[in-house]
């Protein structure tokens, strides 16, 4: 069952392109030790589904001062979209191999421009070929799309956001994405300070999928979410916005519109005068 119009299922998926229906399929394949996955996505993936780079297409590496990974503008969103073939009035849908990291990034991205109907393949590429579905190599060259998007400005578009000066002020609950080495302080593979925003409360995107990569029931998820006190206004911050993205979709399915904060750690600990709290 497709949830909450968030994610589908790979059995949907497959009836769908079975069934010949209208749909627009982007592969987001990225990793944070391996961010290109063009040369996986030319080795094998879904039937028509258009290679996406979240590092060159997600994200707009011109903008300073706000993280690794800032937004793009709903103009570049547009004229990406057109180019992968989505259109209006026809479902896309993303999916990586990588517990939801790229496919959840394109979902916000997406969405947050203004762009409806688009749809996280619970489990990835994983739960496609489980279910029986086939892959083709090469590259996918579609018919150009007719998308419109409606905001120009991502960091106040469709989807609610935080800034880092109001994260700064925030009243309401703060998780953070990352794995709980990262957020003690333990260990910082990527940024060069270690630790957390003080009084985020750590909530790993990992945590909110099962061994194979599908969304936990969710009745889990719940009790997940309940143990973090999550209630009211919530924000989610990771590294640079990427993995957060997955925690803010599945709270979003849950019926609870949580704001990301796209500059994440990456922004927030470049300013020293910033307090960063260690420990769990």
């Amino acid at each position: 069952m497709t949830r909450a119009g968030i994610f589908i299922t790979a059995a949907e998926l497959k009836r769908l392109l079975d069934g010949g229906g209208p749909v627009a399929v982007l592969d987001v394949r990225w990793q944070l030790n391996e961010p290109d996955g063009h040369d996986a996505y030319r080795r094998g993936h879904v039937p028509g589904a258009v290679y996406v780079s979240l590092d060159d297409e997600l994200t707009d590496h011109s903008v300073t001062g706000r993280g690794r990974h800032p937004l793009p503008t709903g103009s570049s969103v547009q004229a990406a979209a057109r180019l992968w073939g989505v259109r209006d009035g026809v479902p896309t849908v993303v999916y990586d191999d990588w517990n939801r990291a790229g496919s959840a990034r394109a979902w916000w991205v997406l969405t947050a421009a203004g762009i409806s109907d688009v749809r996280i393949l619970d489990g990835g590429l994983a739960a496609w070929t489980a279910a029986g579905g086939r892959l083709e190599a090469g590259e996918v060259t579609p018919e150009p799309g007719d998308v419109v998007v409606t905001h120009e400005d991502l960091y106040h578009g469709a989807l609610p956001t935080l800034t880092a000066e109001e994260v700064a002020g925030y009243g309401g609950l703060l998780l953070d994405a990352r794995a709980p080495r990262r957020f003690s302080g333990e260990d910082e593979p990527v940024d060069p300070v270690a630790g957390h925003i003080a009084g985020a409360r750590n909530a790993p995107s990992t945590d909110v999928l099962t061994a194979d990569g599908t969304l936990r029931p969710a009745d889990d998820l719940t009790r997940f979410f309940d143990d973090r006190g999550v209630a009211g206004d919530v924000g989610v911050y990771c590294g640079s916005g990427v993995t957060a993205s997955v925690v803010v979709a599945v709270l979003r399915d849950k019926g609870i519109d949580a704001a990301l904060y796209p500059g994440s750690w990456s922004e927030w600990c470049s300013d020293p005068s910033r307090p960063v709290a260690t420990g769990s």
